[in-house]
């Protein structure tokens, strides 16, 4: 029966406790955010992800996590309080005899010194100085440790903040260029039905016929994957800021699309990147938690010394006190321990080199990802000029050969490739921008800017896109200006 009542048996979830569960973390995921009441702007965006997103909420709680490991480790610092109680019971007497170590007779009469029935209690305080220099190493390592996970939060959220950039440009060009999208193929399916009749009826060559369809199914095809690649950029921003699935809102449209400078020479920003990026930050307080742990090791081979003080009580009868205070001072020393020095000096002293080659190779990493990052910007906005004059002469094009059909001086499939071929320019000058803007957010992460500054007014969505734009201003300053 005992051995049956140990067993344990699998215990699958139940359909209703999963819907419970789901349900409330559809709560936990969503209940508590501010609705969405309007065209979404890029700050507000920012602000929604670094709010609400839910990766981003797990390094806020790690973070939380190290603070709690921080506190729990400084109380290793604190003397042992140590509070004991016990009760023992004997069926038998502890009686005991003596014997002569001469004649080897017994001496005495069996006699007891102790109660069947025994209570103790004690109270004891004691502190070893080697400990305690032990616990401060190691309390120094994991403050270190919390500041680590401060710089690696920065790095996530400028990697977020970089993300809704770019996913807030693709949402903004796919909404402007939805509705044209689908005026195209509405007209496009309408050509192609009278095309078909004008190929059923034989009003042309059967040759000419299936070219002119073939024509505005190419068209078709082409525009359905354009409408089909524009649908899926507003779930992506949505993911980033946490909105639930499905849910529609509008991109507030910019009124003009500037291209941002660069006026600060690339030897400041190498300068900027070295003294602000987060893995840099990291490598140095790596460094410093490697040096802390070399201390810890050489306190380890010095002597133990400890200070105990007491307080007891035992409820023996045949005692004379029945209670008593006691102190203590105790010394050890594992002399084998020095003959580790030696090697604990030439690893301390190695774990410094590769500590240094680590920090050098590092930095040199993030100055290629500063030249790198430069160089793409640049390309970048190339690019997008290019694209842009491009556009100016597709649009053109497209008007002229649009009043050429209304007029009737052209066919009406040219005026839709003509309206294809401007789509498709718009589209390119879209992901252009998308992709320019993309660079310079990734040439700020080169340089360790971050998105939002230190301190806000608030945490409500009002308060962090204002900061987000404050940060936007100063960060095109500092790129444009040079670090202040």
């Amino acid at each position: 029966m005992a051995l049956t009542g140990c067993a344990v048996t699998p215990q699958p979830l139940s359909v209703a406790d999963r819907q419970a569960t789901l349900a409330a973390d559809r709560q936990a995921m969503f209940g508590s955010q501010e609705p969405l009441t309007g065209p979404v702007t890029l700050q507000e965006a920012m602000a929604r992800a670094l709010k609400y997103n839910l990766d981003y909420r797990v390094k806020l709680m790690e973070e939380a996590m190290a603070q709690r490991q921080l506190d729990l480790s400084s109380l290793d610092m604190l003397p042992k309080l140590a509070l004991a109680a016990g009760y023992t019971a004997r069926n038998k007497d502890n009686a005991s005899s003596s014997q002569n170590v001469a004649t080897g007779e017994q001496s005495l009469v069996p006699s007891i010194s102790s109660e069947k029935h025994d209570r103790t209690a004690d109270l004891n305080l004691s502190w070893n100085v080697l400990d305690f220099g032990v616990s401060y190493f190691s309390a120094q390592q994991q403050a270190d440790r919390v500041l680590i996970l401060e710089q690696r939060k920065r790095k996530v959220a400028q990697q977020l903040m970089q993300q809704v950039r770019e996913a807030w440009w693709q949402a903004a060009g796919a909404q402007r260029l939805q509705g044209r999208v689908d005026a195209l193929l509405k007209q496009a399916e309408s050509a192609l039905g009278d095309a078909r009749q004008v190929e059923q009826q034989k009003l042309r060559s059967p040759l000419d016929a299936l070219n002119y369809r073939r024509q505005l199914l190419d068209v078709i095809r082409q525009m359905s994957a354009v409408r089909n690649a524009l649908s899926q950029a507003k779930p992506r921003l949505a993911a980033i800021m946490n909105v639930m699935p499905g849910q529609d809102f509008q991109i507030a449209q910019p009124a003009d699309m500037p291209v941002p400078t660069l006026g600060i020479d690339i030897d400041k920003m190498e300068d900027m990147a070295l003294l602000n990026r987060p893995e840099v930050v990291e490598a140095h307080y790596n460094q410093r938690i490697s040096a802390l742990e070399t201390r810890k090791a050489i306190a380890k081979l010095l002597p133990g010394l400890e200070f105990s003080v007491g307080q007891h009580y035992d409820s023996n009868k045949f005692l004379i006190n029945n209670a008593w205070s006691d102190a203590g001072l105790r010394i050890s020393w594992n002399l084998l321990n020095l003959f580790s020095a030696g090697a604990i000096t030439r690893t301390a002293q190695a774990q410094v080199e590769v500590d240094k080659a680590q920090r050098m190779a590092l930095n040199m990493a993030v100055l290629t990802q500063v030249h790198v990052a430069y160089l793409d910007y640049q390309g970048k906005a190339r690019q997008y000029e290019l694209e842009h004059e491009l556009n100016s002469v597709d649009q053109a094009i497209y008007e002229q050969t649009r009043n050429a059909v209304d007029s009737g001086a052209s066919a009406r499939l040219q005026g839709i490739l003509a309206d294809a071929n401007a789509v498709f320019s718009s589209l390119r000058l879209y992901q252009s921008y998308g992709d320019m803007q993309n660079a310079y957010g990734l040439m700020g992460a080169s340089l360790g800017l971050d998105p939002l500054p230190a301190s806000t007014k608030g945490y409500d969505l009002a308060s962090l896109s204002q900061a987000f734009q404050g940060a936007e201003n100063k960060w095109q300053g500092t790129v444009a200006g040079g670090a202040k």
